[in-house]
Parts: structure tokens; C-alpha cells; sequence
């Protein structure tokens, strides 16, 4: 991994936690049940949550954005996320929801002080340069929201943009490798990102996931185990590096002194995230594995 990547990569470990609060938070759950979603799972709100940004999205629609959901498993949940609430009223409540999530974690002090708002400031620099070029249904979708007040806000709205333009070019990257989505899945997990059972929430079912490893098997880049090949493990760091490289402009226009800067400033908050268990700790992201 080049420096640069590597530098790019720290960002994305950075902020996807800070992102993340809102899919786990108690507070986001509570706002999810008062618009009236159930909350006895987290994926009936989280569908609604990160699918607002596109407006009152159909299931196709969504399956390519998100990519590595089986079409069956988003079909369930859209679009019938926007019979229960209105994506515009999703949008306000996600909001609500990170305010109040994050004052739980961080107290309301901080999220008002000067560290949470510097930290903002260069943040929002950083995902206003994201590359036109690479923004998919995602990116586009969220650099196309009006900037929240508040310091802590920006920098929620700011890690989004940043994690959905990675995302997006994340899904560039695996076109390119020529892996489709549930093939992604089992090429991820078989370098160690994460256990194969924790994708399955993903939708595909054995069959599925089976047929992928088959096909992966066939080219190379699987073993009969499971685990990747040579090949295979290549063919990931290939994927991971372009990747970073995609998601690599707002970071040089932001320049490596206000890099350090917002990594020094986030280091915190991070590890009060990760601190209060709110997260799993293993993830379909491989953070912490990739």
C-alpha cells in the first residue's frame, strides 16, 4: 500500500464510526419508532435512513446504490420505507437522531466547543472536493443536501459524504475486478475482512454464497476451503488500493497539514465510539481487518 493509501485509508477508519452512530444509537432507534418504523431489527430503519438521500427510491434503485444487498432482502423494506414516512421526514429525523446521539457521547459542550467545530470545518473542506467523476447514486445524493448547523452536524453530514463517495468508488473498483455484488461478499470475507456468517445479513442465502464460491473457485481465486488464493488475495488488495484511490481528492485538496490536523481532532471522539460498544466489532466493512 502506497503512503498516500494508506493516509486515505486512516480517514475512512476515522470517520465511518462517527457515520455509523446512526445506524446503532439507542436515540436513532427512538426517532425510527416515532415515525413509525419497527424497531424490533435495525434494518427496517436503516434502509430508511440511508436511502432517504435518493428521494422516494424503488428497490432497484436502492439494490444498486447499495450493492451488496441481495435484491430480495432490500425488496423487503423498499419501497415501503416511504409508505411510513416520507423521505423528507426521514431526512429531519436522521438529524434529530445523531444530535441527540451524539450529546449522549460526547456531552453537549463538546459538540457545541471549538475541537467539534474545527474539526467540522476541515471535514466539510475535505467533502466539498469530492471527484465529480466518482460520485455515484450515493455521493451525489448526499453532496446534494443542504449543509446542517451545529459543529457536530457538519462533521456527520461531512463523514457521510466522504464514506458514500468512497462507496461509490469502492463499487467502481469491484466492477473493474470483476466481481459482482454477492461475489464481493465471499471474496471479502475469504481474505479475513470478517467471518462469513456475519454477511449474512446480506440476503444471499446458501445458495447463493455457495454459487459465488463456486465461481470464484473457477477462476482462481478461491480454495476449496474457503479462504482466498494468492490470487484471490491479489485481486483484494488490487480492489482495496483503487479504492482508496478514488477516494483519495478531497483528502489532497484538503492538504496533508489539515489531514493531520482533523486526524488528530478526531481521534477522540473515535475512540469514545468505539468505547461505548455501540458497534459491533466485527463488520461487513472489514474496518479495523482491511
Amino acid at each position: 500500500m502506497t503512503g498516500e493509501a494508506a493516509r486515505v485509508r486512516q480517514m475512512w477508519h476515522l470517520l465511518e464510526p462517527l457515520h455509523a452512530v446512526l445506524y446503532y444509537a439507542p436515540e436513532a432507534f427512538e426517532e425510527a419508532a416515532a415515525l413509525g418504523y419497527g424497531t424490533e431489527e435495525r434494518w427496517t430503519s436503516y434502509f430508511a435512513w440511508r436511502a432517504a438521500p435518493l428521494g422516494a427510491a424503488g428497490s432497484d434503485e436502492v439494490v444498486r446504490a447499495f450493492h451488496s444487498f441481495a435484491p430480495a432482502t432490500v425488496a423487503r423494506y423498499v419501497p415501503a420505507s416511504w409508505a411510513t414516512a416520507s423521505p423528507e421526514a426521514v431526512l429531519a429525523a436522521r438529524l434529530r437522531a445523531v444530535d441527540r446521539a451524539y450529546r449522549a457521547l460526547f456531552g453537549d459542550r463538546r459538540v457545541e466547543g471549538a475541537g467539534f467545530a474545527e474539526a467540522a470545518a476541515l471535514a466539510r473542506r475535505a467533502a466539498e472536493a469530492t471527484t465529480p467523476g466518482v460520485l455515484g447514486a450515493l455521493g451525489h445524493a448526499n453532496s446534494a443536501l443542504p449543509w446542517p448547523d451545529g459543529p457536530h452536524l457538519m462533521l456527520w453530514h461531512a463523514a457521510t459524504v466522504l464514506r458514500e463517495h468512497r462507496g461509490d468508488g469502492h463499487i467502481a473498483a469491484l466492477a473493474g475486478a470483476g466481481l459482482d455484488p454477492v461475489e464481493a461478499l465471499v471474496s471479502f470475507a475469504a481474505v479475513g475482512a470478517a467471518r462469513p456468517e456475519v454477511f449474512a445479513s446480506r440476503g444471499w442465502g446458501e445458495e447463493g454464497w455457495g454459487a459465488a464460491r463456486r465461481r470464484l473457485q473457477e477462476r482462481g481465486l478461491l480454495a476449496a476451503d474457503g479462504t482466498a488464493t494468492e490470487a484471490g488475495r491479489e485481486l483484494r488488495a488490487k480492489v482495496e488500493l483503487r479504492t482508496d484511490e478514488e477516494a483519495a481528492a478531497p483528502w489532497r485538496a484538503l492538504g496533508e497539514e489539515g489531514r493531520v490536523r482533523l486526524a488528530e481532532l478526531l481521534g477522540e471522539p473515535w475512540l469514545e465510539v468505539i468505547g461505548s460498544g455501540m458497534l459491533p466489532g466485527e463488520n461487513t466493512l472489514g474496518i479495523g481487518k482491511v
